[in-house]
């Protein structure tokens, strides 16, 4: 029997016949997770340049726009893109934000962290690593929606490295045994303490220079 606790009638709880539960529900019957991955990156190359033709040096950003901006890269993909998630979800043994505190999560979000650094007009570049660090923690860490939080993260970091006059942010050098490190600066963050992602991004601003 179905209470109004059962997740299983929503779509993004759903995984793509055939898929053999790797591939999310998605508009385009997609079941292979190559062909999506393919797909999600491609997508993703194309949302960064709109954002970026989008956004002001000067802006302050909030959680419309990053709706927005998780929209425009998975409309085309699955229904919910740009929506709040509505199912738990974990990776790795490491549980997020349950989904019914993400709305008010994301609303202390926007006015404890984005209203305070954004835009990003710091010129000190250790106060610059120190609020990507800060601001791209705490919203890995709420995982707002179903799908590609990460890189959506990631995305905010860039423009806001663009804002502070640094180059676009190139991400390619977190894989292998720096991924872990990745990973473990994420939990860190859990506690407060963003040290080892402000390294993190101290090696990603000196690869992309």
């Amino acid at each position: 029997m179905k209470t109004r606790y059962d997740t299983d009638h929503l779509t993004e709880a759903q995984f793509e016949t055939g898929s053999r539960g790797r591939v999310l529900k998605n508009l385009l019957g997609i079941r292979s997770k190559r062909a999506m991955d393919a797909l999600e990156t491609k997508k993703l190359s194309k949302a960064i340049d709109w954002a970026i033709n989008h956004v002001a040096a000067n802006q302050r950003f909030t959680v419309v726009n990053i709706c927005q901006w998780h929209k425009q890269w998975l409309g085309e993909v699955y229904p919910w893109a740009g929506e709040y998630r509505q199912v738990n979800i974990s990776k790795n043994g490491f549980v997020f934000a349950m989904a019914a505190q993400v709305p008010r999560l994301m609303q202390e979000f926007e006015r404890d962290v984005l209203a305070r650094y954004t835009p990003c007009a710091f010129n000190d570049l250790g106060e610059v690593l120190k609020v990507l660090a800060i601001t791209h923690c705490e919203l890995v860490l709420i995982h707002p929606f179903r799908e590609g939080n990460g890189r959506l993260s990631r995305l905010l970091s860039t423009l806001m490295a663009l804002q502070a006059g640094l180059p676009l942010l190139d991400f390619s050098s977190i894989k292998g045994k720096q991924r872990e490190v990745y990973f473990a600066a994420v939990r860190a963050a859990m506690g407060r303490d963003y040290s080892p992602m402000i390294e993190v991004f101290r090696k990603v601003v000196t690869a992309s220079s």
